[in-house]
């Protein structure tokens, strides 16, 4: 008979706590030792949730179920006021969630998930007495997700563009700045400035037409991996180093793995 979710959580502490208390290793891991390691375990579930992969997506939550346990464990260890057990964790998310979905938990009126967006954004700027819309954007973010959140923040508050012909226009009008920046070359600080306006512009346009930048360029990158990984192993059983071949001998055989659709 399989166990029941609670019971499972309950065993999980108990293996925390033992950790902390006899594994070498575990004693000596703090907040700060944990996380460039919290870090990685999220890329890795990103990867397979860009992947479709089930199984890893199940491997790497529990990792990351993993990390939650073990800050909450280092929480409960502080005798001051930041004190805090794994109890206190659920409670406040348990607390978040009910507070900012009041079109479900209250009388709010919310019919479109757009709505939802729009009160997420004000309950949350209440909450913490923020003094920007922007603030709650993590400076740490990488840049493209950054923008992502940006855009998306602004617009929750109605700054944004009317249509996505408006944010195309927008794409064209930053693509001849760099240009015309380029023709200059005079500063590599503004062409570096105009190509990072145009990026800025490119990830608003992902956003119109739904479509998630990040995850995107990721499926680009692999694709990409994955063509040119076949092309190494083309020109390897074909006797020949992809460092000695030229770049039409390699762009032949990129056109031909291009056409088995990898």
């Amino acid at each position: 008979m399989k166990k029941t979710p609670d019971i499972l959580f309950r065993e999980l502490l108990d293996i925390m706590d033992k950790l902390r208390a006899e594994c070498p290793w575990d004693k000596k891991q703090d907040i700060h030792s944990l996380r460039h390691l919290t870090i990685e375990e999220t890329y890795e579930l990103a990867d397979a949730i860009i992947d479709n992969d089930y199984q890893e997506i199940k491997n790497e939550l529990g990792d990351i179920l993993l990390h939650i346990v073990f800050y909450a464990k280092i929480g409960s260890e502080r005798s001051d006021n930041e004190h805090f057990d794994i109890s206190d964790v659920i409670e406040s998310i348990n607390e978040k969630l009910i507070r900012r979905h009041p079109h479900i938990f209250s009388d709010i009126n919310a019919e479109t998930d757009e709505d939802v967006k729009v009160n997420w954004e004000k309950i949350k700027l209440q909450e913490k007495d923020r003094k920007s819309v922007l603030s709650g954007v993590p400076t740490s973010l990488p840049s493209l997700i950054k923008a992502y959140r940006i855009q998306d923040k602004v617009h929750g508050v109605g700054f944004d563009w009317e249509n996505v012909e408006q944010v195309w226009d927008k794409v064209e009008e930053e693509i001849a700045e760099l240009q015309e920046e380029l023709k200059t070359g005079e500063s590599k600080e503004n062409i570096e400035m105009e190509f990072g306006d145009l990026l800025f512009a490119l990830i608003n346009y992902a956003r119109f037409i739904d479509v998630n930048p990040e995850t995107a360029l990721e499926k680009s990158n692999k694709k990409f991996i994955a063509r040119f990984t076949q092309l190494e192993k083309i020109a390897k059983e074909r006797g020949k180093s992809i460092s000695d071949m030229t770049l039409e001998e390699m762009e032949n055989i990129w056109q031909e793995v291009k056409k088995k659709s990898i």
